[in-house]
């Protein structure tokens, strides 16, 4: 039982070190845009085939 007494306060510290993560992440806009970086790898992937030719 006396594991609980570290184990408890330390999950609490992480979930909440989580959320300031995350939250942080959403004010700086990481999130936006998540199709385009998809689509910039595809493009650069034709313009490397393209400089092979």
């Amino acid at each position: 039982m006396d594991i609980l007494l570290l184990l408890i306060p330390l999950s609490v510290v992480l979930a909440l070190l989580i959320i300031v993560v995350l939250a942080w992440a959403f004010a700086n806009q990481q999130f936006d845009h998540l199709e385009a970086e998809g689509q910039r790898i595809l493009d650069a992937d034709q313009d490397a085939m393209k400089a092979g030719e």
